[in-house]
């Protein structure tokens, strides 16, 4: 499937095609390729019960495509149009999703200059780079640090009981129809994810921006500072009055994430890296958390 962007700028036209590419699973995953001609190439992860069609991950994709970077957004297994089971966790499938992505698009000759993830997302591109070091500019957009928190909001304080008696949780709305299921199996794997050894295994050649909003009503901005005490070249962006999915805040997003892997783009890899750095929107300091 093929759209002609119709009274855009040159430099922004582009064509979208719609691709399927198969996990190491066997199961089918569709993306959105936001086709500029360029060589380079950005990848774009959904986070939790979400999609490519969610608007961070689809404004984001619009901004690299403005500036004439493609950039390729994508449903992981089990959610969107994609093949599969939603699981409640599935960290590291995900990260292995986001390999399949990554191999599919290196076997077409593009350079992958930048993996980019919102929310649970966000830990996924984090695993991704704590186990293969093949892209070297990677950004957590409102990622979870503490996996072990935002459990009960969802679940309930006893689910650990609910757990081991019935083997699963369904999860319901404020109507009593079911959302989703949580299994033990899903569950467990959330809760045996290690986010600091994961961050601390990142290797220092791999630039890290994380962006976090003050007003996260999901995850709390603490998180961020975690991420940044833990991994090794690491830069921070708070953006005051930011809610999780950056309502009000989405060119403030795109700016941030656009200088930070262009920035990339265009360094010369015989300069020392940067040492961790945080900064507040408008009023940016450097420092080592």
């Amino acid at each position: 499937m093929t759209e002609k962007q119709q009274n855009q700028p040159h430099k922004s036209a582009a064509e979208h095609k719609r691709v399927t590419i198969q996990n190491s699973h066997g199961e089918k995953l569709v993306g959105i390729l936001h086709e500029t001609g360029s060589p380079e190439l950005v990848i774009i992860c959904h986070g939790f019960r979400s999609s490519k069609d969610r608007i961070p991950m689809v404004n984001l994709a619009f901004a690299f495509q403005r500036e004439g970077i493609s950039a390729f957004r994508f449903d992981f297994a089990g959610n969107g149009d994609s093949e599969g089971s939603f699981q409640y966790g599935n960290y590291r499938r995900e990260a292995e999703d986001l390999r399949a992505v990554v191999e599919h698009f290196q076997r077409e000759q593009r350079h992958i200059v930048a993996v980019i993830g919102h929310s649970k997302g966000g830990n996924a591109v984090l695993l991704y780079a704590s186990r293969y070091n093949d892209i070297h500019t990677i950004v957590n957009i409102a990622g979870r640090f503490n996996l072990k928190r935002g459990i009960e909001g969802r679940l309930g304080k006893d689910f650990l009981e609910k757990i081991e008696q019935y083997g699963f949780i369904d999860v319901k709305n404020r109507k009593g129809k079911t959302e989703y299921r949580v299994t033990k199996e899903s569950l467990l794997d959330r809760l045996a994810t290690d986010t600091r050894a994961a961050c601390q295994a990142i290797p220092q050649s791999c630039r890290v921006l994380t962006v976090h909003g003050t007003v996260d009503e999901f995850v709390p901005v603490e998180d961020a500072i975690e991420f940044a005490k833990h991994i090794p070249n690491h830069n921070l962006r708070i953006v005051e009055g930011a809610d999780h999915e950056y309502t009000k805040y989405q060119s403030e997003l795109a700016s941030i994430v656009l200088n930070f892997v262009k920035t990339g783009l265009y360094q010369d890899e015989s300069l020392p890296k940067p040492l961790s750095s945080c900064c507040r929107t408008k009023n940016c300091i450097d420092s080592r958390l």
